[in-house]
């Protein structure tokens, strides 16, 4: 199985890896550096716990003005002391409400409690003082930090991937522009060659039924050459009946596609309208049988039937009992490149979508598909009002 875009889609994949590896170390060592302060601050509530036991410790000895200054050190990380009967005795760095502040503070209190473990202080009497705390402003701002961090990496990575894609989207565009131009270009000449040589034949008096085989050959020819013209361009779709448009494309197919291939067709016998261009639509048709063919091998059943209840849309399943496509593979068949032919570009499905989507405002999807036993694909029209 082979697709030209492998190893773009490969360096798509590493580039998204590394920005999220590297989104990941960034939370990972924020986090880090958080559980840091987050320790260092619980260090500080302790020195400011062991500043207000000295406070009250009848050792004359110690140093007043310098546990003064611990105590009066501590401008960001809010505390509440409590006794042991839970009533609170002091609190700091907590910007109290004009009217309930008791209410305030015990619900204060009930948050410091479920947040840290609190720090007791032994007060030498056989009783003790418990102080709760809260993170200060500043470690709280860090913790959303990280998560911040991470949102704008992601956002970089989305842009990154959505720019890449349209660069993409352009990139392949231009290459079906080009070709498609190119090849109805190149077509051209032998066409009008072939031309020449059927009407000068016709003068001779041949075989007509040989005369009139390379006549329709020629035609077809021609009609390639047109439809190629056309992928770039913005033809005008018309009210056709898709009836007779599928009809028509699968009397065409059904001489050129194997004898153990049957091509079976579920179509209504009124006519269902839609505005389409013609040309293109047989060419999905064509597209869609010799897909089927050679998902088949060869040898199978080819069927398309049309439902036309809704009323505002036109819905087409063509099924097929080839092998399957992967579930994983639903999406990845349209792409350019995406074939499980030996030989082969893996383009037919790509421009069956370009044209279901770009020119005819439609849909085309996997419906469904069972490994060994076939595939169902969905296409999904407008129906025309008049």
């Amino acid at each position: 199985m082979r697709n030209i875009y492998d190893s773009r889609q490969r360096l798509e994949y590493a580039f998204i890896i590394a920005a999220v590896l590297t989104a990941v170390a960034s939370l990972v060592i924020s986090n880090r550096l958080i559980s840091k302060l987050a320790n260092e601050e619980r260090d500080k509530v302790a020195i400011w716990a062991a500043a207000g036991r000295a406070m009250v410790s009848e050792d004359t000895n110690l140093n007043m003005e310098l546990t003064l200054r611990v105590l009066q050190g501590n401008t960001t990380i809010p505390v509440i002391l409590v006794d042991e009967k839970g009533h609170i005795a002091q609190y700091r760095n907590i910007e109290l409400p004009e009217k309930g502040k008791e209410a305030f503070l015990q619900k204060k209190l009930a948050e410091f409690k479920r947040k840290n473990k609190p720090i007791p202080i032994d007060l030498k009497d056989g009783s003790f003082q418990y102080i709760y705390y809260d993170d200060s402003i500043i470690l709280k701002r860090l913790i959303v930090f990280p998560y911040l961090q991470l949102g704008v990496v992601f956002v970089f990575i989305l842009i990154a991937f959505l720019a890449w894609a349209s660069t993409k989207k352009a990139e392949q565009n231009k290459v079906w522009v080009g070709l498609s131009k190119e090849t109805a270009h190149q077509l051209g000449t032998p066409i009008s060659s072939l031309i020449a040589w059927v009407e000068y034949l016709r003068g001779k008096e041949p075989q007509a039924f040989w005369v009139e085989e390379m006549a329709k050959d020629v035609g077809r020819l021609e009609m390639i050459a047109e439809r190629f013209s056309k992928i770039g361009s913005n033809p005008s779709p018309v009210p056709v009946d898709i009836c007779s448009s599928i009809r028509s494309a699968l009397g065409y197919m059904e001489k050129r596609v194997s004898a153990k291939v049957s091509l079976e067709s579920d179509l209504p016998a009124v006519p269902v309208v839609v505005l389409m261009n013609e040309s293109l639509f047989a060419w999905v048709v064509e597209n869609l049988v010799k897909n089927a063919a050679d998902a088949m091998g060869g040898q199978g059943k080819i069927r398309f039937k049309l439902d036309d209840s809704d009323g505002k849309r036109v819905r087409i399943d063509v099924s097929d009992t080839g092998k399957g496509i992967p579930k994983s593979k639903f999406k990845t068949v349209f792409n350019p490149g995406y074939t499980t032919k030996a030989r082969g570009w893996g383009l037919g499905l790509s421009l069956v979508k370009r044209i279901i989507e770009s020119y005819h405002g439609g849909r085309i999807f996997v419906k469904s598909s069972e490994m060994g036993r076939g595939t169902t694909f969905r296409i999904e029209l407008h129906r025309y009002k008049g």
